[in-house]
């Protein structure tokens, strides 16, 4: 394939890039952004094996046959609670993909066309650099975020005396490093500074608290672009290089968005040390009385309300009550109340996991709204239904300075008339903190499995 042709079609694949993230900025069109997307990386990968540099296909083709069954077997397999880790982990890989071609174009430049061994471009050193550490901080980080959200570690942080003098003196370090290594091309400066990178990685997640990962997963998915970015240049692949830029601006983007509806501050997170101690917390409510409900009576509360708001939560997810709960509105709705929903923009351990499991269930998209839209419309509202939703609804994010999610904007579900709280015990959510919703007078508290009490809301309903 010329270059003048390689050139149009790297072009193509760009635009069905941006069209799908333009199209995955709504639920109503992400099937078509996902379309756009498919359609783009088909064009890519095509316009790549065809250029005429590439000598042999046995290997690549083994590669994709292999990849893409691995990656189909998960697509099937995988549940939509496991959705978190499963991103962590794929970010993860794009993160050693940078790690091995900076080490590819180390030991075998010519291949890349960026000079001899030892006497490489100093423009594409410093690209390799580049992508080499992002991609080992992408790796390292993202198999903690990982092994966190697993559940193979604790999601409390880990924090020790120093920490932030100990990372400010690694990243010196690495850029000493690292500069050394392109003025020498010493093979042990590069794996110094692989090492040094992917002990950072570790180090700016550790102290990250449960409350926190859906922030850290958006950091990520920046951090893996920036990665995939800085290897296009040593590449010298245009799509890689745009499609890597359009991965990290959008995963930074989000990740302000996402800072701000955690009151978090943005360089804290870049920087990792953002995250609450989970232990400090003062709140302890537990020790109150509960009301314990049945599906009955909340069947009946809420079939002689005027308006019910449903916060769907990680346990929604857990339970796969999504279906469930669109049945119980939909009966609701028929018998004349007014039912929405209210997302926050952190409910779950992913940006939009919220989204994706309504959509999934086709709850209508004008039924559901954002945290600014809805929040003080709890004021006038008959019930409050929560299913699954801890953290985001709890009020010592503003009551108390010391919790691990201080701060943080949450939906306020107390100042309903009516609360009805689904949960399986009354046990702390993610970031390990009680919930004084569960023992207010206008709280009563369904437990149970969220999906099997829906349905037993929805039989008696």
């Amino acid at each position: 394939m010329s270059a003048n042709l390689s050139a149009v079609a790297y072009l193509i694949a760009a635009i069905c890039f941006v069209m799908a993230l333009r199209g995955l900025s709504s639920p109503a069109t992400a099937r078509r952004g996902n379309a756009f997307a498919i359609a783009g990386m088909v064009i890519a990968v095509l316009t790549t094996i065809a250029n005429p540099q590439v000598i042999g296909y046995d290997l690549i083709i083994l590669g994709m046959v292999v990849g893409g069954a691995i990656g189909t077997l998960i697509a099937l397999r995988i549940p939509m609670t496991a959705m978190p880790q499963l991103v962590a982990a794929f970010h993860s890989l794009v993160g050693m993909a940078a790690v091995l071609v900076a080490a590819a174009a180390l030991y075998a430049p010519e291949a890349y066309g960026i000079g001899t061994a030892g006497d490489i471009k100093v423009a594409s050193l410093v690209e390799m650099t580049i992508g080499l550490v992002i991609g080992a901080i992408t790796f390292s980080g993202s198999v903690v975020a990982f092994a966190k959200l697993q559940g193979l570690v604790g999601g409390s942080p880990v924090v020790f005396f120093g920490q932030h003098a100990v990372n400010l003196m690694l990243s010196l370090l690495i850029v000493a490093v690292a500069i050394y290594f392109c003025v020498s091309q010493s093979t042990d400066a590069f794996w110094v500074v692989t090492a040094l990178a992917f002990l950072i990685g570790v180090l700016i997640i550790i102290p990250i608290g449960g409350a926190d990962m859906p922030v850290v997963i958006s950091m990520l998915n920046s951090y893996s672009g920036w990665a995939a970015a800085g290897i296009g240049f040593t590449l010298e692949n245009t799509a890689l290089i745009v499609t890597g830029a359009l991965v990290g601006s959008s995963g930074a983007i989000l990740s302000y968005i996402m800072c701000r509806a955690m009151n978090r501050s943005f360089f804290s997170v870049i920087l990792g040390g953002f995250g609450g101690d989970a232990g400090a917390s003062t709140t302890k409510v537990g020790d109150k009385n509960v009301k314990p409900g049945s599906a009955v009576d909340a069947a009946f509360i809420m079939k002689n309300a005027e308006s019910v708001i449903i916060i769907p939560g990680y346990g929604l997810a857990v339970a796969q009550a999504q279906h469930a709960v669109r049945e119980m509105a939909d009966l609701l709705s028929a018998a004349g109340v007014r039912v929405r929903y209210a997302v926050h923009p952190v409910a779950g351990r992913m940006p939009g996991h919220m989204n994706v499991l309504l959509a999934e269930a086709n709850v209508p998209y004008d039924e559901v709204f954002e945290l600014d839209e809805i929040n003080n419309d709890f004021a006038t509202t008959d019930v409050a239904f929560v299913i699954g939703a801890n953290d985001v609804t709890n009020p010592a994010a503003k009551r108390d300075p010391q919790s691990p999610i201080a701060g943080m904007p949450i939906l306020d579900v107390e100042n309903a008339r009516t609360v009805l709280f689904v949960k399986r015990s009354l046990s702390p959510g993610y970031a390990g903190i009680d919930n004084e919703v569960f023992y207010q007078d206008s709280t009563m508290m369904l437990f149970g499995d969220a999906k099997q009490m829906t349905e037993d809301i929805v039989k008696t309903l």
